[in-house]
């Protein structure tokens, strides 16, 4: 029997995302970010396709590493202007019942105290819809603008995401226990106060005290997403993560990533079959292959040259505008998404500036895939066999085209094959995606924290195990 297909949907709270020039389109509509309409009518496609989420994507500063500036990104409207993702929880939760909501924050520009109520907010609001992508972020902008001065070392990053985690675990998962809150109007007892624990967290790059703000929402901790690739990034996943997303441009280096993550996941004593794979592509669909490959040539018309660098550049740290055309790509050593430089080095193919500016100018560095739905059901699956991935991320072309094609044509001839659901699981976020319940499982990092008072008291001792830590080389 084929492996089952799954769906997210790829998203960001600015214009064109990851297909720059494709707002000026006639028919894309990313230029509405702003709008509530764009989010819900978006969020009510998706529903009707059975996608299990909205992954929504986000930066902290701006792509000035190609050329050296700013200004490609401001004439292209290349990721910026970028609203806050966290606030479109609640419009998407509002006409949905079942449509997860993945909002990325990162653990380098938000204190962790304050991060934990904001999204066990987002939670409740949600009724437990909510997942979280865990960044540290690549832009030396954002460091920059938030007075750190420059990002931090790579792997440091990921030490200090390591803590941020514990912090939240111990806030989400071990500060209310169960049945603190009683809301007995009889007695005038709203929660019990010997249920509600102190975290006294002290470590290396944060001291949290106290309680976490708010009483238990539905997951506890959000669902967790995570889409770090490289060596320190595939570790973090491994520990912590139950979705990961990944960006690779060929099936043998997916397969790679693939095989390594599960493999740190099993050593990290978590079932490696429990971790959601997906990859990025971008699909363009149509009743037939000659309808489909004319409405790629029609897109590619818009597509542009120089927001497509500007996103390269930002994404490698490598500024592209140094380089004619024709040069090729080179593997060089940079602070910021190792893997898209590691990706781009990898197997026999050398890569021109040209060409990978024509690559990343529709959907980024995921493969494209272009035919009617039987051709692009085909190469789902053939990849998903290849690869051992549990589903897609998808990228847009066109704003909600895209989406809408997928939906129309794509959704039902995944679901004759009966390799794509046709109904949702009830319950949360983590409920749909897994089914064995809301909260995270016993053998997942944050389980350890459930106790909060047994877990101080065991790690009081100067000669108690210490909650696990990252192993950048393993």
């Amino acid at each position: 029997m084929s492996k089952p297909i799954r769906f997210n949907a790829f998203e960001m709270n600015c214009v064109a995302h990851q297909s720059p020039g494709l707002w000026r389109h006639p028919r894309d509509r990313s230029w509405q970010y702003k709008d509530v309409a764009y989010w819900s009518d978006l969020a009510q496609i998706l529903e009707r396709g059975i996608f299990d989420a909205i992954f929504i994507a986000d930066v902290i500063g701006y792509y000035d590493v190609y050329k050296g500036n700013n200004d490609h990104a401001f004439l292209g409207g290349v990721q910026i202007p970028v609203n806050d993702p966290l606030q479109l929880a609640n419009p998407i939760a509002s006409v949905t019942q079942h449509l997860g909501i993945g909002i990325t924050a990162s653990t380098s520009f938000e204190h962790p105290y304050t991060f934990a109520r904001r999204l066990s907010t987002a939670d409740h609001h949600t009724k437990g819809r909510v997942g979280w992508n865990i960044v540290t972020s690549y832009l030396e902008s954002g460091a920059k603008n938030i007075g750190q001065g420059g990002l931090k070392r790579h792997d440091n990053r990921y030490e200090v995401a390591a803590e941020y985690l514990e912090v939240l675990y111990k806030l989400w998962e071990g500060s209310w226990e169960d049945g603190a809150v009683v809301r007995d109007r009889e007695r005038g007892l709203f929660a019990i106060p010997e249920k509600i624990h102190e975290i006294g967290h002290k470590g290396q790059y944060f001291e949290v005290p106290g309680y976490h703000l708010c009483e238990p929402s539905p997951q506890r901790t959000p669902v967790l997403f995570q889409a770090g690739a490289s060596h320190a990034g595939k570790d973090f996943a491994a520990h912590h993560a139950e979705l990961v997303f990944i960006s690779t441009p060929t099936q043998a280096t997916t397969r790679a990533y693939v095989h390594d993550i599960r493999r740190r996941a099993a050593l990290a004593g978590r079932d490696p079959k429990k971790l959601l794979i997906y990859a990025l592509v971008t699909l363009v669909v149509d009743e037939s292959d000659t309808k489909a490959h004319a409405k790629l040539k029609e897109y590619q018309q818009y597509a542009s040259y120089d927001g497509a660098l500007v996103l390269t550049s930002g994404w490698t740290g490598i500024d592209f505008g140094r380089y004619a055309p024709g040069d090729s790509v080179k593997k060089v050593e940079t602070n910021a998404i190792i893997s898209a430089v590691e990706a781009l080095a990898e197997g026999s193919k050398t890569w021109t500036v040209q060409e990978l500016a024509q690559w990343a100018s529709i959907g980024g560095l995921g493969p494209l895939f272009v035919g009617s739905a039987a051709t692009v059901a085909d190469q789902l699956q053939q990849w998903i066999e290849a690869t051992d991935l549990d589903g897609f991320n998808l990228a847009y072309a066109v704003a909600h085209e895209t989406f809408a094609d997928v939906v129309e044509h794509l959704v039902p001839e995944l679901q004759r094959r009966g390799v794509y659901p046709t109904q949702y699981r009830p319950g949360t976020l983590r409920d749909k995606l897994f089914g064995k319940g809301p909260l995270l499982p016993e053998n997942h990092p944050a389980a350890q924290y459930r106790d909060i008072e047994a877990y101080k008291r065991a790690n009081a001792h100067p000669n108690a195990p210490q909650s696990p830590t990252l192993n950048k080389d393993s």
